[in-house]
């Protein structure tokens, strides 16, 4: 998990050892002031003249400038060494989730996702940078302190042999105590951030029911129950500074009185007022590099838990991937299914699509209908892989769609899925998603196709008009017919439309119909549909039932062999569609 989060730092490996070299210098630094400042008092009190006392003041004033100076260089390299590691692990998490399938996506989900993609990097850099930076200062200050105190103050150093152990086993069990709080956090984040993107994304419907109080209150229970945690834990952690102060004041106490009866009695000569003054400066090094330690422990105890959900992202293998020799060229829109089952994941009870035999010859116009439920989308996301069949085969143009480059198969097909997205950006751009290259003619015969060029025409800024995220600045339909254009740009072999046109109008819906018959007559067209409206005129029209084919064929020989089709048609007929 380390290896593969620390194989992130490529350019910033030089960083690194600059800030590990320039912490050895400040705290080599740091542990001989208290040395020349011992000898600076001793030669005081022996009667050293003005000019000794110049040099060694000189010499401290030049070690505590350069480790002021080593301090400064060590935390600018540490922050680009750290900040470099987030953002490679940021890109690297973001390239993963990119080639990840629906089946990937929906293992982690989405909230979880964005937390590991903020939270839990922010985690990983503030620990990095505490362990380059403090977590190797504060061990070698402990082990260079502990040195100099006996060589300074030689028994009166005994003090550390008991305080040590006492404030190391206190702050043990502190970080012992706040582990379990600090670990229980990180879930909750999913839950609180899976909150905030529901209630962003579906505020309409928020306000059209008038449940702001309700979604409020969600909010706020799971934000209080990070709370919660996170108070439990900083309240155990917060133990820490009492218990630094008591063993600072036990130690101080007994150097000075001990020191003194020594120095006194010894008339210096077993110890002086330096090495006293010396003593009480390492003892607050120790103490204090001791405390850091624990707060590293507790960090890094954190991190871990973060390093181990990176890792799961980083170390999940994309569920479809490209064939060793995939095909490069897709010949045409003939699609086949062949003997296909398919289960969302090994854990599901049951099978989504079973015994599905279908044959579509390329060009021809397809209608699918059924109830909810019925697995309608399901079977269309296997032909561009967006899932894989757990049982069976999916061809395209006579290849089995395992066997080609995914690019090249997704290229090839246009998916308008229900829950189509537009982006912040122009009309212009977002139609350009389907074709980088596409000109401004090319989008706006794509737009007429789409029944998009009317409106778009009459916005102030045409093409250039900005899209709120999401597309909150337009209708429904207007959106609807934005990422039908988008999808013809592409100039697929296969154009599938899953519901996109049930925010337009039917009399909008037949105009759309009827520019796919005139304008891509070779492309193979598939919509789903919850009006028999909208299929009626298809070349063959599939029923779906259940998981299954129930039924297929035209309009005229389903209203004579299906009872599912005939009961919705004559339900939406009676009367007049609801839909009109």
């Amino acid at each position: 998990m380390i290896k593969k989060i620390l194989s992130c730092l490529k350019q910033y490996k030089k960083d690194t050892v600059l800030t590990l070299v320039f912490i050895l210098g400040e705290v080599t630094l740091e542990v001989l002031i208290p040395f020349i400042t011992a000898s600076m008092v001793n030669g005081i009190k022996a009667g050293a003249d003005i000019a000794d006392i110049l040099n060694t003041g000189s010499l401290m004033i030049a070690a505590a400038m350069f480790s002021l100076l080593f301090g400064v260089l060590s935390g600018k390299f540490a922050a680009s060494a750290s900040a470099g590691l987030a953002g490679n692990v940021r890109s690297e998490m973001f390239s993963r989730i990119q080639s990840f399938s629906f089946g990937n996506i929906d293992k982690f989900s989405t909230s979880s996702l964005v937390t590991r993609m903020t939270t839990d990097i922010t985690n990983i850099q503030n620990a990095y940078m505490m362990v380059i930076r403090i977590a190797v200062r504060a061990p070698v200050m402990l082990i260079f302190a502990v040195i100099m105190a006996f060589i300074m103050g030689g028994s009166l150093a005994m003090t550390f042999v008991v305080v040590i152990p006492l404030l190391a086993f206190g702050l043990i069990m502190i970080g012992k105590l706040a582990l379990p709080a600090f670990r229980a956090v990180f879930k909750k984040y999913d839950k609180l951030n899976e909150s905030v993107e529901e209630n962003v994304r579906g505020m309409r419907v928020v306000k059209g029911f008038a449940r702001e109080g309700h979604e409020t209150d969600k909010f706020n229970r799971a934000s209080e129950d990070i709370m919660f945690d996170f108070t439990k834990a900083e309240r155990i952690v917060g133990l820490n500074s009492p218990l630094m102060e008591l063993c600072i004041y036990f130690n101080t106490a007994f150097i000075l009185y001990v020191g003194a009866h020594l120095a006194i009695g010894s008339r210096g000569e077993i110890i002086d007022v330096g090495q006293i003054s010396a003593m009480l400066t390492y003892g607050i090094q120790i103490l204090m590099s001791l405390m850091m330690i624990s707060m590293i422990y507790i960090m890094l105890t954190m991190s871990v838990e973060s390093a181990k959900r990176i890792a799961e992202v980083l170390d999940e293998e994309p569920s479809i991937t490209n064939p060793e020799d995939p095909v490069m060229e897709v010949s045409d829109g003939s699609i086949e299914y062949k003997d296909v089952a398919f289960r969302y994941s090994s854990k599901a009870e049951r099978d989504a699509l079973f015994d599905i035999d279908l044959k579509i010859e390329s060009g021809m116009t397809v209608g699918i209908l059924g109830g909810t439920g019925s697995s309608k989308t399901t079977l269309i996301q296997l032909i561009p892989r967006l899932y894989d069949v757990t049982e069976g085969s999916v061809t395209v143009g006579g290849v089995n769609v395992k066997d080609y480059d995914l690019k090249t198969l997704r290229d090839s097909v246009s998916v308008v899925l229900q829950k189509n997205e537009l982006f912040s950006g122009t009309i212009r751009e977002n139609l350009k998603w389907g074709n980088k290259e596409a000109s401004d003619e090319e989008i706006i015969d794509a737009c007429k196709i789409a029944q998009a060029y009317e409106f778009v025409s009459s916005f102030p800024d045409g093409l250039d008009t900005h899209i709120e995220q999401g597309g909150s600045n337009v209708s429904g339909g207007q959106k609807q017919r934005l990422c039908i254009a988008r999808a013809l740009l592409k100039k697929p072999k296969i154009l599938i439309l899953d519901d996109s046109t049930s925010a337009v109008d039917t009399r909008t819906d037949a105009l759309i119909r009827k520019g796919f018959k005139e304008y891509i007559p070779e492309t193979t067209k598939i919509i789903i549909a919850q009006r028999v409206a909208s299929v009626q005129e298809c070349d063959m029209i599939v029923i779906m039932d259940g998981g299954k084919v129930s039924a297929t064929g035209t309009h005229e020989e389903l209203l004579k062999k299906s009872d599912i089709y005939r009961e919705i048609y004559e339900e939406q007929t009676r009367g007049g569609s609801k839909d009109e």
